[in-house]
């Protein structure tokens, strides 16, 4: 471990240390004020305005409101990190989650046949595959690893701690996507956060304009012929959270491959759409989700 990795993983573990020392109220209720004020203040804020100019412009007027709640939900989210066992498992401090339409996750979650769990960085997302394993769900998740193996091996015993027990994760990328392929011949039921921007995948409309979106969700339901589940959560209060399953969305099957995957890829995207447009506060909008205006990477 290099000496820049051991100094940024010391920091966060006395961050996850301070806020650990918090009740889940009292973590998230800090988290998020500190972020509401930093946030507007870091250079990424302006991803954060440009991407509101580009999505939402019919609501101009609730921009920086928007903005401000965006930084606070973040901050609750990483206050929130180290309660989430807590959270997860009702408590007498106020924290807890409600599971709407369980019975869609419970069926999605038997032995067989694997399938496909998709969602958004909405919410409290860390939520999400801690649940499902909790459930009683032979889950795994699709994840961007941290450029610091330290602060990696944070978040993951984090996650797992939330779980209850280990469960894998598969980082993106080629070798990733190879081994939840793997997972899921096996039967495994498959967590992915479907709202990241990409390089590589293909555009597909979003907010109205071409977003690069990755395709591993839809082309592995479409091999396994699988259930493709959305899920999200939705704040109801620091360290509360409503988990909504909604049915199954239909599988396309004209024979064309290409157009299928294309058709699932769009149709995923349109719901998460649907999601940030109702509770635009709790969306991730700090990250670069569309192409430069003009050409170009951003």
């Amino acid at each position: 471990m290099s000496l820049h990795d051991r100094a940024e993983t010391l920091m966060v573990r006395a961050i996850l240390g301070c806020f650990g020392a918090l009740s889940p109220v009292a973590a998230s209720n800090l988290g998020g004020a500190i972020m509401r004020l930093v946030g507007p203040m870091l250079p990424s804020h302006q991803v954060v305005v440009e991407n509101l100019r580009r999505a939402l412009p019919e609501r101009a007027a609730d921009h920086r409101r928007i903005g401000r709640e965006a930084w606070e939900n973040l901050g609750r989210v990483l206050g929130e990190l180290v309660h989430l066992p807590r959270i997860l498992l009702p408590t007498e401090s106020g924290a807890g989650l409600e599971v709407v339409n369980r019975d869609i996750i419970d069926a999605a979650l038997l032995p067989a046949p694997p399938a496909i769990f998709f969602s958004a960085h909405i919410g409290n997302w860390e939520i999400l595959i801690p649940q499902g394993v909790r459930m009683g769900g032979v889950l795994a998740g699709i994840y961007r690893a941290p450029q610091r193996p330290g602060v990696d091996g944070l978040l993951t015993r984090a996650r797992h701690l939330a779980g209850g027990k280990e469960f894998p994760l598969f980082p993106k990328g080629n070798k990733g996507g190879r081994d939840a392929f793997a997972f899921m011949r096996k039967g495994g039921k498959l967590a992915i956060l479907m709202d990241q921007k990409l390089n590589e995948g293909i555009e597909v409309p979003f907010f109205g304009r071409p977003a690069m979106t990755a395709t591993a969700a839809a082309k592995f339901a479409l091999n396994f012929r699988c259930p493709v589940v959305p899920v999200h959560t939705e704040r109801i209060g620091p360290a509360r959270y409503r988990l909504v399953a909604n049915p199954a969305l239909e599988l396309p099957s004209t024979g064309d491959a290409a157009q299928d995957v294309m058709t699932l890829t769009a149709n995923m995207t349109e719901v998460i759409e649907g999601w940030i447009r109702a509770r635009p506060g709790e969306w991730l909008w700090m990250h670069r989700r569309w192409p430069a205006e003009g050409g170009g990477e951003e």
